[in-house]
């Protein structure tokens, strides 16, 4: 894995963080009698609620810098309840990505995921972050978004690419 990647991994984790902050913004904006009614909100009634969607997100980033020092995974045990909650929780996510150094080397090692019922998953680092990690961290900012936008909250792809924002120009003419 080329030093490049690794160096953006954590500004990618914590442009995308930032993003699921800003979504949580928007949908308890849009509910301001009841903000906190955003973490009850569901898809399907068999899937999770958007409180521990936004958990599951963070689970990602907080379990790579776990990787990163060498340390077990240990997903979040939280229920995410309120909006001061959600955006602690996401702070906090950001901060320990912020403190973690990622050591190029990592990404040759081979990873054990434990699945549960004695199921496990041997992995590279790099497998273990591109087709692990990643689409599992991706999967769940995007039901985040999708909960929103199925409850009438007024966002779009420009909320979900908020990280490119800034990068927008105008030619002219």
């Amino acid at each position: 894995m080329k030093s490049l990647k690794s160096k953006s991994i954590k500004s990618i984790f914590i442009s995308r963080l930032e993003t699921l902050e800003h979504l949580i913004e928007k949908g308890a904006k849009h509910f301001e009698s009841e903000p906190d009614k955003i973490f009850g909100l569901q898809l399907i009634s068999d899937m999770h609620a958007l409180g521990t969607q936004v958990v599951f997100t963070c689970n990602q980033p907080h379990n790579f810098s776990l990787w990163c020092e060498g340390k077990k995974n240990q997903n979040i045990d939280i229920y995410i309840k309120t909006v001061s909650q959600a955006k602690e929780l996401i702070s906090e996510v950001k901060a320990h990505l912020d403190r973690i150094m990622i050591q190029d080397s990592k990404f040759s090692e081979i990873t054990t995921l434990e699945l549960g019922d004695s199921m496990y998953l041997e992995l590279s680092g790099e497998a273990y972050l591109e087709e692990f990690l990643m689409p599992t961290f991706y999967f769940h900012l995007v039901t985040v978004y999708d909960i929103l936008r199925m409850s009438g909250v007024q966002i779009g792809k420009r909320d979900y690419m908020l990280h490119l924002v800034p990068k927008v120009r105008q030619r002219e003419v």
